[in-house]
């Protein structure tokens, strides 16, 4: 029985993850238990959390692996400059001391964290690295419930690979054909992240959001895609791509683009971050959306040229674009894809720790399982009576004691159909950026002001953001054409065209926030601009308890579904505690919150109206207290 340690960390979304004889135990993210947002620090806790589940002290682990090779970047640091100078002078004058002084030395790195996580005897330790790229494909390949499949991983950059075709064949992996930095979709992507105004490395996301508010036959839209795809970036048919770098600033700069090359070529200036939305920047958002959705698909199409497998194993950073998601289903180039939820940096830690567990121990792989091995993707802590107890006398909460779960079910079903918000918060924490009904902000899909709302209200965040539905998985085909099942919340799927309403003529040409509150269908809050939505298929074998709050509700309005939005305030990382979710509770518009069997309403705590104390606490004291963790 081999017992692994999988660890990403030092870049972005640091995480851990145990695996046990093949098991998947435990994964968390540190963001959510340090509270800083894509944190790239050693993640002492995630990992004292991942022992704690599995019941391990580190000697007895038989390896513990870092997600990719520090080396390898220093190598692909040194090179690029070498190849750019004398560009990046001032670029390489502040990364080298890092590297030389942290970077290049990881492994004491690793050895001083683990340090603060317990005794160990070093003599024992059994430090490994994996490359990123298959920590990526190992993270999909190996939960998939395929015995053989192609591979897709596309991000930024790991070492020197941008984007991998491998595959998978039992307990396996063939890394076959490798796309090279600087030519990248990934940096592609937040290169535009960037110039509209967004964050690199976690405003990608609201990008993807913004591109439906786009006019796709205006002659902006057009112009601006072709521009895209005659000046930056050169699209070979085997879907690589060659980014011309007189544009770009990432591969030695303190930026990402050359600001006023892109301002003369687009003739759009750069958005300043907060400032006001303009129909060209929307336009702009949805030319690169529809370019990325291109590469994409041609990357999957030679993806199974190359292999001539049935099925599709995707990973890495675009991999949680849910919008080419449901373009390259819609091409049925494979005949089913299987997308790894935590997609991203932190699921290199699980790619990891499955790779050492099949390729260096050559451990079997067996297939056993209907869907995935991912367990929902709920593989953080979950907390006892006890623990919630103890925050409620903390913290003086008020609240009410549900024995029983059905009871407590349709209690808050009615509140849901009345127009009330609920945080629910129940069992372990969902690993990867979804929210899947464990650490959820609840609506109903309905009401037409509940996306305004939810927006402005409770998570202080871009009004034009959009929401994703969970739908009881026996009734998503009743909502939406989407033809599969989608836990993960990794696809996007129009809604059907008799739930749609009659959009003005003169719709594309209204302003931005005019278009957004035009009732485009009978389940508003949860339909975009484009008439599509973010799907999650609840299941009740997966989460029996969030299956029996929207069948409830269901029961009761006729609407098998509800808006879920991750339980957090904008700039903050999604609730791990229940003192972290009081809090969230507390300082925002929420009117009720249900953790586990507890149910608390607003109005009934302690100085209720006085969010902004609360607002404070939750934003400046990012420690919660020991008693509230696992």
């Amino acid at each position: 029985m081999k017992k692994i340690l999988g660890i990403s960390a030092f870049y972005h979304d640091s995480a851990a993850a145990l695996v046990v004889n093949g098991e998947i135990i435990a994964a968390a993210q540190e963001e959510r238990f340090s509270r800083d947002k894509h944190t790239p620090v050693f993640p002492q806790q995630s990992i004292k959390y991942c022992l704690e589940e599995g019941g391990l002290v580190i000697d007895e682990l038989d390896a513990i692996v870092f997600y990719d090779k520090p080396l390898l970047k220093f190598e692909r640091l040194l090179e690029t400059y070498y190849a750019f100078a004398p560009k990046g002078l001032i670029s390489f004058l502040k990364a080298i001391p890092v590297w030389l002084n942290e970077k290049l030395f990881l492994k004491k790195l690793i050895y001083d964290g683990l340090k603060e996580v317990g005794h160990y005897d070093k003599k024992k330790l059994n430090l490994l690295f994996s490359e990123h790229h298959l920590s990526h494909a190992a993270s999909a390949f190996y939960p998939s419930s395929y015995k053989k499949a192609a591979i897709l991983t596309i991000d930024g950059v790991g070492e020197w690979c941008t984007a991998s075709i491998g595959l998978g064949e039992n307990g396996q992996i063939s890394i076959l054909k490798e796309m090279e930095f600087p030519h990248s979709v990934g940096l592609l992507y937040s290169a535009f992240t960037y110039y509209l105004g967004f964050t690199v490395n976690s405003g990608e996301y609201k990008l993807m959001g913004l591109a439906p508010y786009g006019n796709p036959n205006s002659n902006d839209t057009i112009r601006l895609k072709k521009l895209i795809e005659s000046r930056l970036v050169n699209i070979k048919e085997d879907g690589s791509v060659w980014l011309d770098q007189s544009y770009f600033n990432y591969a030695t700069g303190l930026r990402m683009t050359k600001d006023k090359k892109w301002e003369k070529l687009f003739g759009v200036r750069r958005r300043d971050p907060e400032s006001d939305l303009q129909q060209i920047h929307c336009d702009l958002a949805l030319a690169i959306q529809q370019v990325t959705e291109e590469i994409v698909i041609k990357m999957a199409e030679e993806a199974k040229r190359i292999t001539n497998e049935e099925y599709l194993c995707l990973a890495g950073g675009v991999a949680l674009n849910c919008v080419a998601n449901g373009k390259l289903f819609e091409k049925k180039i494979f005949k089913d894809i299987y997308i790894q939820p935590a997609a991203g940096d932190a699921g290199g830690a699980l790619g990891a720790a499955l790779a050492i567990h099949f390729m260096y121990f050559n451990e079997e792989r067996k297939i056993d399982y209907s869907y995935d091995t991912m367990k929902g993707a709920y593989l953080g802590p979950d907390y006892s009576v006890k623990e919630i107890q103890s925050m409620n006398k903390r913290v003086k909460a008020v609240h009410s004691y549900y024995d029983n779960f059905t009871e407590l079910s349709e209690k808050v079903s009615s509140k849901l159909s009345e127009g009330n918000i609920v945080g629910w918060f129940q069992g372990r924490m969902e690993f990867g950026p979804r929210a899947l009904g464990n650490r959820s902000i609840l609506g109903d899909a309905r009401i037409p002001e509940m996306q305004k709302k939810l927006n402005l209200k409770i998570k202080y965040r871009e009004g034009f953001r959009p929401f994703a539905p969970s739908v009881l998985a026996e009734k998503y085909q009743e909502y939406f054409d989407l033809d599969r099942k989608s836990p993960y919340m990794l696809i996007v799927s129009p809604v059907k065209e008799e739930r749609r309403k009659k959009l003005p003529q003169n719709f594309h040409d209204l302003p931005l926030m005019e278009k957004l509150y035009i009732e485009r269908s009978d389940i508003q809050a949860i339909t975009h601009l484009d008439f599509s939505a973010r799907i999650q298929t609840v299941h009740k074998e997966i989460n029996p308890r969030y299956w029996e709050l929207i069948n409830a509700f269901n029961n009761l309005t006729g609407f098998g579904l509800l808006v879920n939005t991750s339980f957090n305030v904008r700039g903050e990382p999604i609730v791990c505690s229940p003192y972290d979710a009081y809090r969230c509770f507390m300082s925002t518009d929420m009117d009720y919150l249900v953790i586990n069997n507890f149910l608390y309403c607003k109005n009934d705590q302690p100085d209720y109206e006085n969010k902004d104390k609360w607002m404070v606490k939750f934003r400046m004291d990012n420690v919660c207290p020991s008693e509230c963790r696992t």
